[in-house]
């Protein structure tokens, strides 16, 4: 499949995804849509993996009537693919019911399918992946209308429009519907203001850290997200190498953390090969016997925490002295994040320019991780505006526990090349190619980059701050003053020449000079 027909898938499930939008904004609406659209695709891998099963009888899955087949069927699907749908629970006969003019109220019948999709694993290997994946799909929700006639109405059209668009979901290209379904999120992103950042991390930072913590390999046995949003980070990592063996994360919010289980089986990632849980990172982190060969990460900027002086007891905080302030986790995710890294692992996260020097509890943890530890490996500064919901400029960090340059750090200020699209910036790809270049090759580069001796970030007292380092002052061209009161001599001369001339023609009229 061709750029042209993904966009064309694209824009068919936006347009789609509009039908929906009613009185709901698009923080809400889009967990239907994507709801719908994962459900049809669950339907259609059920249905092609059961007919290549009945391949031989020469039969297809939606004929099949004998209740033994279709029980071996579910059997070995939910232990092949991890869940299983029955023939009559099947998204195109769920949209025929609907689209009839007669006895196609589907509200019931797809509150059983959503049920039985996730019972169907219970007792299995992919139960915790399955587990109320569909709970925020509230088909009784009155924004989608006042009755339940007109939900039934509404959704039903929905399923129908759905129905007609083909997934190709075996194509060996098989990020065409993922990609689709990353589209619709971005779409929703754009939307939903400052709720935006809570799922969603642009395409182009993320691909700026996935290239990082990629950088010089082709295979990562594992890759997480502290806070993985939607998941689209941890996603972006395995375009940039042939192989993720496992992908891990950690969501707070319910409705994201459903989304990322979502947007992972989209993307054709097996059950087995993926672990996202449910829970607060820092206070209740999940995978803390675990250490990644990478780690990305957009956590929330200057988030409250609890920071509970129990906290310094624990082995993410304790070798530190100090706990990030109360007011701002920017520093705890960080070191959440170097506790899980391994010894050979990249980790880049995106942070705001405060965590670069601020002083107190946050100047103890950032000279200890450079001084004593000497983890920090680069500092890039990003352009201001390119997250959705806030204007501030950030900037990502990158660690390493075992750093090829131990005596240098490598800053760069990438924070002037974007490119400017109505009220947002974007980093183009130039721009990306510019700082993966110059992290790839370590160079100072004049008003760009620098790689600066550890001896000097001592005597800046390990203040961070890029300015310090990158000069981007352009000095101003100088001014011959000499040449400039030639000029305004001779401009003197010609508006007195003019005004002479102006005078002989009202002389010669016998008007009054209008000076």
């Amino acid at each position: 499949m061709g750029d042209k027909e993904k966009k064309l898938l694209q824009i068919q499930l936006w347009n789609i995804a509009n039908d929906l939008r009613g009185k709901m904004n698009a923080d809400e609406f889009r967990v239907y849509i994507l709801g719908f659209i994962f459900y049809k695709y669950l339907s259609q891998k059920m249905e092609n993996y059961a007919d290549g099963l009945l391949e031989q009888d020469d039969i297809k899955y939606c004929d099949v009537k004998d209740s033994e087949i279709v029980e071996h069927i579910v059997a070995e699907a939910v232990q092949n693919i991890g869940f299983a749908l029955e023939a009559d629970e099947l998204f195109a006969n769920i949209a025929k019911k609907g689209a009839r003019t007669e006895d196609n109220f589907i509200l019931d019948d797809l509150a059983k399918v959503f049920k039985n999709i996730q019972n169907s694993t219970t007792g299995t290997k992919s139960e915790d992946d399955f587990d109320g994946l569909f709970y925020d799909v509230d088909l009784t929700d009155k924004k989608l209308g006042s009755t339940a006639t007109q939900r039934n109405t509404l959704i039903s059209k929905v399923l129908v429009h759905l129905d007609k668009v083909e997934f190709d979901i075996d194509n060996h290209d098989k990020d065409v519907l993922g990609d689709a379904y990353e589209y619709l999120i971005a779409q929703f992103a754009s939307s939903a203001g400052k709720k935006a950042g809570e799922f969603y991390t642009p395409p182009e930072v993320s691909k700026v850290l996935a290239k990082i913590v990629s950088n010089r390999k082709s295979r990562l046995l594992s890759v997480y997200d502290p806070t993985c949003g939607s998941g689209s980070l941890l996603l972006r990592v395995a375009k940039e190498v042939e192989e993720v063996a496992g992908f891990f994360g950690q969501e707070l919010n319910r409705t994201t953390y459903n989304l990322a289980r979502m947007n992972m089986i989209m993307h054709n990632i097996n059950y087995t090969s993926f672990d996202i849980r449910q829970e607060d990172t820092l206070e209740n982190p999940q995978h803390l016997d675990m250490q990644f060969d990478a780690i990305v990460a957009n956590p929330p900027f200057s988030m409250h925490w609890s920071a509970n002086g129990l906290k310094l007891q624990d082995d993410r905080f304790s070798q530190y002295g100090r706990l990030a302030p109360k007011s701002k986790a920017d520093f705890a995710f960080v070191q959440h994040m170097i506790h899980q890294l391994n010894e050979n692992g990249t980790m880049a996260t995106v942070v705001p320019h405060g965590v670069l020097f601020r002083g107190s509890a946050e100047y103890v943890i950032r000279k200890y991780l450079i001084a004593n530890k000497n983890y920090l490996d680069a500092v890039i500064g990003l352009p201001k505006n390119i997250f959705y919901g806030t204007s501030i400029p950030t900037c990502v960090l990158v660690f390493k526990k075992c750093r090829e340059h131990s005596d240098d750090v490598l800053f760069v200020d990438a924070s002037n090349d974007f490119e400017k699209i109505k009220a947002q910036n974007y980093l183009r790809d130039e721009d990306i190619e510019k700082i993966i270049d110059t992290y790839e090759h370590r160079q100072t580069i004049d008003r760009y980059s620098y790689v600066a001796p550890m001896r000097e970030i001592a005597q800046n007292d390990y203040n961070l701050n890029i300015p310090r380092y990158v000069d981007t002052f352009v000095e101003e061209p100088s001014i011959d003053l000499d040449e400039i009161a030639t000029k305004l001599q001779k401009i003197d001369k010609d508006i007195a020449q003019t005004d002479e001339t102006i005078a002989r023609y009202c002389h010669e009229l016998g008007i009054v000079k209008p000076f």
